[in-house]
């Protein structure tokens, strides 16, 4: 009598085992097939900031131009853009507003064109990542606001991550060009001082493939920020260089955005001191916006970021 009912209290301990086993076992599985299914992310395009209403107007079209398209495979639930500077909404604004909508994830896209003091120190400060006392200070007296967000910032990188400038401005190269033989190129760009090494790579990077593309062998770079302190010379001894070679000066200015007063007073102004610039040189005061490879480069980078996350 005994014995059997130590091997029934046995038996009994054996399925209760296996009962738990099997209760453990499946939100295991189940969090296998439905991973990442408590995030709610979210896109913000981040760019520099200006008082151009046209300039802010060009950023706001491309969040329109993309929303739709980041947000079809149901993995981001909302895109919003934000400024670092001048204007709102704000980066703290944006990654506000984010927090009271109760996402988990932001993925956080800087629509920059290389390494510059605001990829490296100022966004990762404004949104609590990093705390570079000089970048706090200077975002102090800029009255820029921080803003560390309950949701997770994820930060993507920046547009020369890509072969996105190249093609952009060999396209707008070949829409000045007339006969490469008795042509120069004259690339204007912002600049960022400390990285003038870096800034300049990229921009040889986008000659080169012009020279390949096209056999224009000139080549001249000029600056119209705050590395020369928004002075027009630069952009005149940049052209000027390119005509002691060449008949013709293609002026392109390589800014995100169209803003009157780089395009129209700063470039335009140094045109005008130039020689013969009505005969000898070509330019279109355009920008890198708008351009349909850039909108497919920040869905492609949102789906894989997301991707990623909900997979966490």
């Amino acid at each position: 009598m005994l014995r059997s009912t130590t091997d029934y209290t046995r038996n009994l301990l054996v399925i209760l085992l296996l009962m738990i086993a099997g209760c453990t076992a499946k939100p295991e599985e189940s969090a296998e097939i439905q991973p990442g299914n408590d995030r709610k992310i979210g896109v913000l395009l981040i760019s520099h900031g200006s008082h151009s209403e046209t300039w802010r107007n060009t950023l706001f079209e491309l969040e329109k131009n993309v929303s739709d398209r980041i947000q079809e495979n149901g993995k981001v639930s909302g895109t919003k853009s934000a400024f670092m500077e001048y204007t709102e909404p704000s980066i703290a604004t944006r990654l506000k507003e984010f927090d009271n909508e109760g996402y988990t994830d932001v993925v956080i896209i800087p629509i920059l064109l290389t390494v510059s003091s605001h990829s490296f120190d100022d966004i990762p400060t404004i949104i609590g990542l990093k705390e570079n006392p000089e970048s706090v200070e200077m975002l102090k007296l800029e009255k820029i606001e921080r803003y560390t967000p309950k949701a997770t910032p994820h930060i993507t990188p920046l547009l020369d991550f890509s072969d996105i400038l190249r093609k952009n401005v060999l396209r707008r190269v070949r829409n000045l060009s007339n006969n490469p033989e008795d042509e120069g190129l004259v690339i204007i760009a912002y600049g960022s001082e400390p990285y003038e090494k870096e800034w300049t790579e990229l921009f040889d990077k986008a000659a080169n493939h012009v020279h390949a593309e096209t056999g224009i062998d000139a080549y001249s770079i000029g600056w119209c920020g705050h590395i020369v302190r928004y002075s027009p010379d630069s952009t005149a001894s940049a052209i000027s260089r390119v005509l002691d070679k060449k008949k013709t000066a293609l002026v392109i200015p390589s800014l995100v955005a169209f803003d009157e007063n780089f395009q129209i007073k700063i470039i335009g102004g140094g045109i005008e001191k130039v020689d013969d610039h009505e005969t000898r040189v070509k330019y279109k005061p355009d920008a890198i916006l708008p351009d349909s490879n850039i909108e497919q480069w920040i869905v492609d980078i949102s789906e894989e970021y997301a991707a990623n996350i909900s997979k966490q």
